[in-house]
């Protein structure tokens, strides 16, 4: 199983809104063919998984147990049930990390391998197969996207000028790690302050791999059309009180007035099946979120050297465990996850 995850991890970026799933097939204590889900509308892990048999082998795939990381579908989607396969070609004992909870499935896999008389094992290294995951879970789960908090800040905790100079934190080292972030999350947030002061990009140019979704709060649309984000070069998405309208690469998406913002985000997120989302400022966005509990992952990047007078104070954490710290030169990099997960 421990395989199985190595191996999906390899479709990370790829395979959304699809779950990263490995397999591997042993034949007495021996793989004799493994795979994993490597693009979304394509082959699953354990077709991929099968298919990786050498012919002097084939005869052996009977006898043969399957891991894979993520129950086995059960219904017709872009490919056909992975399920189906393994009972057509006789395979009689299934170990499994943990159930998909997507409603399409959620046990209906492991309920039709049961039936055709397969042993199947469920619940091998549960908790990392699901951590993998986490995004495509929360989603199915939570009805919103995972949601990851991000900012740079000085030693004394500010992360800009007060003034329209834009300040840079962080070092070229952690800004690879930005991009990164990027590349795994389905779409990037940003309040209208930091549209309009920042004038960033939001795109992933220091990582492979393809751009986030590109998401702009910009309540009465007074943001210039000059800026980068609307250069229509990333699908970009406006949240708006005024209009609704389509464009190439561009949408303006009206939200209900009358209701709470960031419900009205999130749950545009899901409809748009947007499964995970980076916020990565201002410091009023990002303390909204925090403020509401609505976040899942925090990571925080602290220049130690720098100290800025009258900056822009940044948001504050509560109800948090500190995962991990990584020093990288100058910055110190802190994940936090949150303690509640109740929403």
């Amino acid at each position: 199983m421990l395989r199985c995850l190595q191996l999906a991890k390899l479709g990370e970026g790829n395979v959304a809104p699809n779950p990263m799933v490995g397999s591997t097939l042993i034949y007495k204590n021996i793989i004799i063919g493994e795979g994993w889900h490597q693009q979304y509308g394509e082959a699953h892990a354990e077709v991929n998984c099968i298919n990786s048999v050498a012919k002097a082998d084939a005869h052996l795939i009977a006898q043969s147990t399957i891991y894979v990381s993520l129950e086995p579908c059960a219904h017709f989607g872009k490919t056909p049930p992975c399920s189906d396969l393994i009972i057509k070609l006789g395979i009689k004992k299934v170990v499994v990390g943990c159930t998909d909870s997507f409603k399409q499935v959620d046990g209906k896999g492991i309920e039709k391998l049961r039936l055709s008389g397969a042993e199947v094992i469920v619940g091998v290294l549960e908790n990392a197969c699901r951590e993998l995951n986490k995004r495509f879970f929360t989603f199915h789960e939570k009805k919103r996207p995972f949601i990851v908090l991000k900012w740079a800040e000085t030693a004394n905790s500010k992360i800009g000028f007060t003034t329209d100079e834009r300040l840079l934190i962080s070092n070229d080292i952690s800004n690879r790690l930005v991009h990164q972030l990027r590349h795994q999350n389905a779409a990037i947030l940003v309040g209208t302050n930091t549209a309009l002061l920042d004038n960033p990009s939001l795109t992933n140019r220091l990582w492979y791999g393809k751009s986030p979704i590109r998401l702009v709060i910009d309540k009465d649309l007074k943001l210039p059309t000059n800026l980068q984000l609307f250069d229509q070069t990333e699908r970009t998405i406006v949240f708006n009180y005024i209009k609704q309208e389509e464009q190439e690469n561009l949408t303006y998406y009206k939200l209900n007035q009358e209701a709470d913002l960031l419900d009205e985000i999130l749950t545009a997120c899901y409809q748009l099946n947007i499964q995970s989302l980076l916020v990565e400022g201002g410091s009023k966005t990002l303390q909204s979120f925090i403020d509401k509990h609505l976040w899942d992952e925090a990571i925080v990047i602290t220049n130690t050297t720098l100290i800025v007078n009258h900056g822009v104070a940044a948001p504050i954490l509560s109800h948090y465990t500190k995962a991990k710290q990584v020093a990288l030169l100058s910055d110190t990099i802190t994940y936090f996850t949150n303690q509640n997960h109740s929403n």
